[in-house]
């Protein structure tokens, strides 16, 4: 196990969930903008993350790196990076892609009851699904847009800062520590509450591997393959009907 400083619990949620937070807060700023002239709130969410996100994460990162090593370097502040059999980065991403396909399968009933009981109060544009209507042109930027960025630069990015940086400085929980990685980064997305329980159940198997192994690379290979899988299958139903 590593030996990093352990963050204290008040910076992990700080640095867990500020992110997340200042994404919605744009987010909620743009959508009605981007509703009005004919876009879907999931390209608000997709243009609100890329201004906040990847700059956000990426930034504490090299902030991180140069405070610690002098460097702009992640090596020394990115962890995980345990070298394993090239058998294991396609075996072992493809058993979590399957949990994760699976669970992504069952849950959206308990998160039909989480919407209906806790989050009603909710605007119906803050339901990011809402894709009726629009122009297959505008579908096709929006769902273009989705790739590239849920689909490679956040599921990178993320697990970078919340794998590789933020995990390794919560061992001090011991085995807790996967748990509340993964419910923190659950949490981290406001935009979409809703699915909060059902995402934890869905990551929690992949945090805990990628701290048992050490290597976040088999967090990040996972993490874009059921991005990507996500976007093509929802893409391609939708264009279907």
């Amino acid at each position: 196990m590593n030996t990093v400083k352990q963050h204290s619990l008040s910076k992990t949620i700080a640095l867990h969930l500020i992110p997340g937070a200042l994404s919605t807060v744009l987010y909620i700023i743009l959508a009605p903008a981007f509703l009005k002239n004919g876009y879907p709130a999931l390209l608000a969410i997709l243009v609100a993350a890329t201004l906040t996100i990847v700059p956000v994460e990426l930034g504490i990162l090299f902030y991180q790196a140069k405070k610690e090593s002098g460097r702009f370097s992640l090596k020394e502040i990115v962890l995980y990076r345990e070298p394993l059999p090239k058998w294991q980065y396609f075996m072992i991403p493809l058993g979590l892609f399957i949990w994760i396909f699976l669970t992504t399968g069952i849950t959206p009933l308990l998160d039909g009851v989480i919407a209906e009981t806790l989050f009603s109060w909710l605007p119906e544009w803050y339901d990011l699904a809402q894709l009726k209507g629009y122009s297959a042109s505008v579908l096709t930027l929006t769902f273009s847009f989705r790739l590239i960025f849920n689909g490679f630069v956040a599921p990178i990015v993320e697990e970078l800062y919340f794998r590789g940086y933020l995990l390794p400085r919560l061992e001090r929980f011991g085995k807790w520590a996967p748990l509340l990685n993964a419910s923190l980064f659950s949490l981290y997305h406001f935009w979409d509450p809703v699915a909060t329980i059902s995402r934890i159940i869905a990551l929690l198997p992949m945090v805990a591997i990628v701290r048992k192994k050490q290597n976040i690379y088999l967090g990040i290979i996972t993490h874009c393959a059921i991005n990507i899988v996500g976007t093509l299958l929802t893409w391609g139903l939708i264009f279907s009907q």
